[in-house]
């Protein structure tokens, strides 16, 4: 799983200006297959970049991604302890104290990048946590 973390602007900022600024940001530009972020990437986890927008994003409840990342976390059964702590204090912890959660689910087939079907599972969250400032992007997959 990798868990990036971002200063919010300062500042009002609505929640698809907020999307816009970290679909710009350069670490948003990882293809999640190994290659880490790099500047020029044109492709982003199963997509191309440039068809992920603040409109493929929805709301959705802290219970529901919660219970996708649980999910995706014991598909293969229990995982160790010290892991299993790791990712309540990095992810489930701050998806209990986000403000919003945005679900990257307005994309299909059509929109994978030249080897976007690669990725068995891709599950993207951006969340939001005003009172610490901070944006965390929450992607768990199968790379």
């Amino acid at each position: 799983m990798s868990v990036k973390h971002l200063r919010l602007p300062a500042g009002p900022v609505g929640d698809r200006d907020l999307l816009a600024a970290l679909i710009g940001h350069e670490q948003f530009r990882d293809d999640y297959a190994g290659g880490g972020v790099h500047p020029d990437e044109t492709r982003h986890g199963s997509y191309w970049l440039s068809l992920v927008t603040p409109d493929v994003y929805e709301t959705v409840s802290r219970e529901k991604s919660a219970h996708v990342l649980r999910e995706w976390v014991d598909q293969y059964g229990d995982v160790p302890a010290d892991l299993a702590a790791d990712l309540e204090r990095e992810v489930f912890d701050r998806v209990r104290r986000a403000d919003h959660v945005f679900h990257l689910t307005g994309l299909g087939e059509e929109a994978f990048h030249d080897w976007g079907g690669v990725h068995d599972q891709f599950h993207e969250f951006v969340i939001t946590d005003r009172s610490a400032g901070r944006i965390t992007l929450l992607v768990a997959t199968d790379d």
